[in-house]
């Protein structure tokens, strides 16, 4: 999921209302990182191509291609001065023909680009008022008798040649325009062009640049710095959960857990009524995008969850005590409202491919996604520890804190307040 978030760069909103601050903070240094990280391949790039260029051009220049002078009457090297020659033009004239040919170049182009949009809408105009003229005339020649037909053809032929004779007078007429648009422009083209020779001028745009460039690599620097503590507590607290042996970080582990057919589990402690786990059916289950309604996410749970024992105990087959169906948020804090701090459950999210786990803290709550769409159990966006199974997810927890500004230690289990339980749908 959150490799997903990263090669998008978007997060769904109603996923992110489920984050809390420290999960959101962490998930935009994330983000920002991934940016920064795309920005330098691309200056790599193009500095790669530069070079290139450089090179070539270097390359270029060293071929072996030398210039000869011509020489005049004198021996000497031949040089015109443009203007003083006999016949020669003026500079400021040169200069100003040349603008004047570039002023009516471009405006020629423009127009020729105005008269295919004014060609195309009279075109289409009178296309369709003849085919609207013809479906009206078919329409009243099956009304008439045979003899009639003949006179239907005739007015046909007429309004054919006078919608012609329209659409003649009506192109004519827009070439008048365009032409007259065309001398307009390149007129204007011609002072506009004059007045930039006149007045070019370097305009201090590019150190403003230079120094709102200089203040947003600061900035990105200093949020680096940031993401870059909070990578190292991350790690810190990875290293510790391996050298406990508690960490699954293979994907295999997976393999050596099975359920068979006559397999049983216990709902809470009550001794009775007894659920067997049956293998998924034979049909292949193909999970969607993301989770669309609660029938979906009991297919997803019995097809994916219940072969990988999530929300049994180790080594049991009795429901754990902290595991719940697909409750809400606002139901969570209702069963957590009047219990002690370090009291948790896990429900099934409706947002994700995975799970919620609620924690009752001092000052209130606290809500953590736990992401199960991939083949390990790992909080989204706050713990980099990934966990075979959901049961050593809750375990692992129950000795190292989830984050370091929280302190969360999952002490106490939040059990069933109903009956049945509120993952019956799940196991039915």
């Amino acid at each position: 999921m959150l490799q997903q978030i990263l090669r998008d760069m978007y997060i769904d909103p109603e996923l992110l209302a489920e984050l809390n601050e420290e999960q959101k903070q962490i998930l935009f240094y994330k983000m920002r990182e991934e940016q920064l990280r795309r920005w330098k391949e691309r200056e790599e790039k193009a500095r790669m191509e530069e070079a290139m260029l450089r090179e070539t051009a270097r390359r270029k220049q060293s071929n072996g291609k030398h210039v000869q002078w011509l020489h005049g009457k004198d021996g000497e090297v031949w040089v015109w001065v443009m203007g003083e020659a006999p016949g020669d033009k003026p500079y400021e004239q040169i200069s100003e023909e040349l603008i004047a040919e570039r002023a009516r170049q471009q405006a020629q182009k423009e127009a020729e680009e105005l008269w295919r949009q004014k060609e195309a809408e009279i075109t289409k105009k009178f296309r369709d008022a003849m085919a609207q003229e013809k479906a009206r005339i078919v329409a009243e020649k099956w009304k008439v008798e045979i003899e009639d037909r003949k006179a239907a053809k005739l007015v046909e032929e007429k309004i054919q040649e006078e919608l012609k004779k329209r659409e003649e007078e009506e192109r004519q007429k827009g070439e008048e325009q365009i032409r007259q648009q065309e001398e307009i422009r390149a007129r204007e083209l011609y002072l506009s062009l004059k007045q930039a020779q006149q007045h070019s001028q370097h305009s201090d745009d590019d150190q403003e640049w230079e120094e709102q460039l200089r203040r947003s690599k600061a900035a990105d620097e200093e949020r680096s710095h940031k993401a870059r503590r909070a990578r190292d507590e991350y790690r810190r607290q990875s290293l510790r959960a391996i050298q406990k042996g508690r960490v699954a970080g293979l994907s295999n582990l997976f393999k050596g857990t099975s359920l068979n057919n006559d397999q049983e589990t216990k709902l809470n402690d009550s001794p009775s009524p007894l659920l067997s786990l049956t293998a998924p059916s034979s049909k292949i289950w193909e999970r969607p995008s993301r989770p669309f309604s609660r029938e979906v996410i009991i297919h997803w749970f019995k097809e994916e969850q219940l072969p990988r024992r999530a929300g049994f105990e180790r080594n049991t087959n009795r429901v754990a005590p902290w595991f719940h169906g697909i409750i809400s948020r606002q139901e969570a804090e209702e069963l957590l409202m009047n219990k002690s701090e370090g009291t948790f459950l896990v429900r099934v999210s409706e947002k994700i491919w995975g799970y919620a786990l609620s924690y009752r803290q001092q000052s209130g709550f606290k809500h953590f996604l736990v992401d199960a769409s991939g083949d390990f159990y790992s909080f989204l966006g706050v713990d980099p520890n990934r966990h075979a199974t959901l049961t050593d997810l809750i375990d692992f927890h129950k000795e190292e804190i989830i984050t370091s500004s929280g302190g969360e230690l999952l002490l106490e289990p939040c059990g069933q307040q109903k009956n049945p339980p509120d993952y019956s749908p799940l196991f039915e």
